[in-house]
């Protein structure tokens, strides 16, 4: 039998060599090129569809409110798409396992197919039986529902065009392969090749689709970087599995916003939403404790109350500890450095620890007062006054800086029962009438005001 030609693939941009190399010449990554067979003849090309002089036409006259979006009855994951989905386009979620994705894959499919829609669920890694089981553990199981447990794409192909589902759901893309590639299912060229042929389907018939897909150790999504750009949209699942709360967020969407975020909470029966996240984020927030902040975080047109803490302890070590969890590291730092000098906390002797409960990630500029008033109050062993919410930009000068939206977010706090918001100094913003503002130029005049 002769011996198959092999080739490498860098997993970040698909960029193909004939030996292997420690970094790609391509995308520049280090360690990204994996082994696998090299076909003996060119790929197949994709199915297209027939095209001649009339498939140009003016983009005035392209109707489109012939094919308007479809909403699955989940109201925060039509919000994280912009309102529902769009016919014809391809989604892809992402997350860590456990994380909930063929969930709510599952959930989505079948609140379609209730609705007398034709929704094809192929699954790669569940028997039929098996996927029926985990269905009907999350409620329901309507007619419209049809499922194929099946790995072959050409078979995979041929049921979507015998049955032209309004949905066809993929779960997962790392399953699926092609059978004219030699290389084995999840390789590189398997899923960039694939996925390529499920695209032309999917705009050829009009057929929406919605791919899971694994993510690596990295947090990245599992196969190379170009099938993030060959999707419409991409969504991750955030949170801790050990956590209730999940978070799906669009970090690509051509037809919405990238701002929305969806909050869910994993149950026995699958995901529920959650329709007041700020006061689900703060019920267990402990009272008169050291080391607690409350802050106002704007996700996309979203604003969400959420609790920081922070813990400040001597170091028996020369180098003192920092841990962060839900903030970032190096943002830590420079607030870090910015307490130490401009605010006189003498903290290079100390290990410091910041989160931000729930399992949630805050990168909003805004929560930056809010995370310095933790580590102050856990330095100082004083407690901030829980009515009180912070919110503003700190500064390298220590000043604190406007954030956009600040009434909407005071607002949202003042909707909750918080009597209290320490702010930027600012002009012309209108502040609602049923909570005290405390205006604040630097990071010291914030924590004599709020650990006095």
């Amino acid at each position: 039998m002769p011996t198959p030609r092999l080739r490498y693939t860098c997993q970040s941009c698909g960029y193909a060599s004939p030996k292997w190399l420690g970094r790609c010449p391509d995308c520049g990554e280090w360690n990204t090129f994996v082994e696998e067979a090299a076909p003996e003849s060119g790929p197949r090309p994709h199915p297209r569809a027939p095209a001649g002089a009339d498939a140009v036409r003016s983009a005035a006259d392209v109707p489109v409110d012939l094919e308007p979006r479809q909403a699955t009855g989940i109201g925060e994951f039509d919000r994280v798409l912009g309102g529902g989905i769009v016919p014809g386009s391809l989604i892809l979620i992402a997350g860590e396992p456990g994380a909930g994705k063929s969930t709510i894959a599952s959930q989505v499919a079948a609140r379609l197919a209730a609705e007398d829609s034709a929704v094809l669920y192929v699954s790669g890694e569940e028997s039929v039986r098996q996927a029926r089981l985990r269905m009907e553990r999350l409620g329901r199981i309507p007619p419209g529902l049809l499922l194929l447990a099946e790995n072959d794409l050409d078979t995979i192909s041929a049921a979507i065009d015998a049955r032209s589902p309004t949905l066809t759901v993929i779960d997962s893309i790392q399953s699926v392969y092609r059978p004219d590639l030699p290389s084995a299912p999840g390789s590189v060229g398997q899923v960039r090749e694939c996925t390529g042929s499920l695209l032309v389907l999917a705009k050829r018939r009009g057929i929406s689709m919605l791919i899971v897909g694994h993510v690596t150790k990295e947090g990245t999504v599992a196969g190379p970087r170009v099938l993030e750009h060959l999707v419409d949209t991409v969504l991750y699942f955030e949170g801790d599995r050990h956590h209730g709360f999940r978070v799906l967020r669009a970090t690509k969407n051509r037809f919405g916003s990238t701002n929305e975020i969806g909050v869910f909470e994993m149950g026995p029966a699958g995901l529920t939403e959650v329709p007041n996240p700020s006061a689900a984020f703060l019920a267990e927030r402990p009272a008169e404790t050291s080391g607690s902040a409350v802050v106002c975080a704007l996700e996309g047109t979203r604003p969400l109350l959420l609790e920081i803490q922070s813990l400040v302890t001597p170091t028996p070590f020369g180098m003192p500890r920092r841990t962060a969890a839900g903030v970032d590291y190096n943002r830590l730092l420079l607030l870090l450095a910015v307490l130490e000098r401009r605010a006189g906390l003498h903290l290079a002797s100390h290990d410091v620890y910041a989160s931000v409960t729930g399992g949630m990630t805050v990168d909003d500029p805004a929560a930056d007062l809010g995370l310095a008033a933790a580590v102050a109050s856990a330095f100082r062993d004083r407690p901030v006054d829980p009515g009180t919410v912070i919110l503003g930009e700190v500064g390298l000068a220590g000043e604190v800086r406007a954030v956009p939206q600040a009434a909407r977010r005071v607002a949202e706090a003042a909707r909750l029962g918080f009597q209290r918001a320490v702010t930027p100094r600012g002009e012309g913003v209108e502040w609602p009438e049923t909570i005290e503002i405390i205006p604040v130029a630097t990071v010291a005049e914030a924590l004599a005001v709020l650990l006095s």
